[in-house]
């Protein structure tokens, strides 16, 4: 696309590139690892009369040593002199090409170098002595290192910085020595250095691969109350940089203390999501479940997905403490993540919903599990039911019976309908048989009786023949011992043709008039079952 630009510019708008416009364009390809078509460029600057300066020189001497080409670019810094008088290289130059000697472990030339420009009057600076000393560290030539920090410290009036001691550190580490490593540590207090999260993470990391978590823990512990993580000095921290740590307190009972480095990591923009797996999986384990659970929700906030366990632990745990209102959400948001909860967790979570009088919830759970055609426990459907019909749900309750009957399982509506006569919700009990005798199942003929009985007494004579109408047209109207009362209660609401339709199933009686002088005297009486 750059190209494309600089074609325009010259064919379309005649406009003559200037260095500044040969440098940019040599950076991005040197940066892009195109080094050789930077090199074309540098060398039609001279068709436009464009001299190149240090910092075109020091771009291809960076995308050189990038490309592992130092030698090509020693031999271009060595010939920047001739090529335009007055042109030298500069520490940036020399710097470069230190670290492209260091990145191919070639430190003795890398030394040469550093002499080169100390013999041209040119002073390192701090990236200087701190990329040779990263490169000695690299080849454990920590003699030679001691001897770059007495040079610094001799000629340039340098004194090593953070970075300086966390390269150190970092090779001492590396070779095993973690007493050098304490010490040097312990020697940027000494001297004020200020520490950033890599001086503390090595030393943690580095102790725990050791087995010296009692150490590890002490650092830990002058991170977390110096606040080291939370500025914006030195480099970002690495939370799997703590991952080991982290997971020991998480096992031994300080998931809390665990947890607050964490969030100071948060705080800094550092995630991992097998650090939260870890932390709400310690909180399970000491019992913490409300607190493992906070951590979820922050988990799933940032996109992270969470092992099974992690919902299994949860549900489990809200249930073991009784809080099954926790447990469903912990369920739904597992739904979410694209698990299926096993049927046993369904059934323990609406068991412990109905134990603690949540209609709603359980009645929530129950759609949900005929939506993910998970099997249906009998019993707890029917609790179900009973428990939105306590709690004047009745609309709710309907619907979860028809929704369960048309995904092809069953409740115990005989109880459903006792429970409901008892209770004195006679409609609702009568609505239920209603159901029952549509869905072919048996039904107690008592108990048709007993509510066809109160129905009439409470005046609502429409649904007790209703009812009875449908007994009827099964063939049970021989076990209808209700039917004189019926008879009564239709007559004395004036409603002549049921009354009609009933007194023709009375064998008895040889019409309608005889009927009604020999009940004229009948008492209606609630019947209790």
């Amino acid at each position: 696309m750059a190209k494309e630009v600089y074609d325009e510019m010259l064919h379309t708008y005649g406009v003559s590139p200037d260095t500044c416009t040969y440098n940019v364009l040599i950076r991005g390809f040197c940066k892009n690892s195109m080094v050789d078509e930077g090199f074309r460029f540098f060398k039609e600057m001279a068709s436009f009369n464009c001299d190149p300066d240090v910092v075109t020189y020091n771009t291809l001497v960076d995308g050189l040593c990038r490309a592992g080409k130092v030698r090509i670019a020693r031999n271009l810094v060595n010939a920047m002199s001739r090529k335009c008088e007055g042109l030298n290289p500069n520490v940036v130059t020399y710097t470069t090409l230190i670290r492209g000697y260091c990145m191919k472990q070639e430190v003795d030339e890398a030394l040469v170098v550093l002499e080169e420009m100390s013999g041209r009057g040119i002073e390192p600076n701090m990236v200087t002595y701190n990329t040779l000393i990263k490169g000695l560290c690299e080849v454990h030539k920590l003699d030679k290192m001691k001897d770059v920090l007495e040079w610094m410290k001799d000629n340039g009036g340098f004194s090593p910085d953070t970075f300086t001691f966390n390269t150190i550190i970092h090779s001492h580490c590396c070779a095993g020595n973690l007493d050098e490593a304490l010490k040097v540590f312990e020697s940027m207090k000494k001297f004020q250095v200020r520490m950033d999260s890599a001086s503390y993470s090595t030393m943690v990391r580095s102790l725990c691969q050791k087995g010296d978590y009692d150490m590890a823990e002490v650092l830990f512990d002058e991170l977390f109350e110096k606040e080291i993580l939370l500025s914006n000095f030195g480099s970002k921290p690495l939370a799997a940089a703590y991952s080991p740590l982290i997971q020991y307190l998480c096992e031994h009972g300080k998931s809390k203390k665990a947890e607050r480095v964490m969030r100071q990591l948060m705080k800094r923009g550092t995630q991992d999501g097998q650090l939260y797996n870890t932390l709400i999986m310690g909180h399970c384990k000491e019992g913490a479940y409300e607190s493992g659970y906070e951590l979820l929700v922050w988990m799933l906030r940032r996109d992270f997905l969470p092992d099974v366990d992690i919902y299994d632990y949860l549900i489990e745990g809200f249930l073991l403490k009784n809080k099954p209102l926790l447990a469903k959400e912990t369920l739904e948001k597992m739904l979410k993540s694209s698990y299926q909860p096993k049927t046993v967790t369904w059934h323990s979570i609406l068991a412990k919903l109905l134990e603690k009088g949540c209609a709603h919830e359980s009645a929530g759970v129950i759609l949900m599990m005929l939506e993910k055609n998970v099997r249906q426990n009998i019993n707890l459907s029917t609790e179900s039911l009973k428990l939105l019909f306590r709690c004047g749900q009745q609309e709710r309750a309907f619907e979860i019976i028809d929704l369960v009957y048309k995904n092809g399982y069953r409740v115990t509506v005989e109880e459903v309908i006792q429970f409901l006569f008892e209770r004195g919700k006679l409609s609702e009990a009568c609505k239920m048989l209603l159901f029952s005798l549509k869905n072919h199942q048996n039904v107690n003929i008592n108990l048709c009786n007993a509510i066809i009985l109160n129905l009439c007494k409470i005046n609502k004579v429409s649904e007790a023949f209703k009812l009875c109408y449908e007994l009827v047209e099964i063939g049970l109207c021989q076990e209808l011992t209700c039917l004189n009362d019926l008879l009564a209660a239709l007559e004395e609401g004036g409603r002549r043709e049921e009354a009609i339709f009933i007194s023709k199933r009375l064998p008895r009686l040889e019409n309608l008039d005889e009927s009604k002088g020999n009940r004229s005297s009948k008492k209606f009486r609630p019947i209790k079952v």
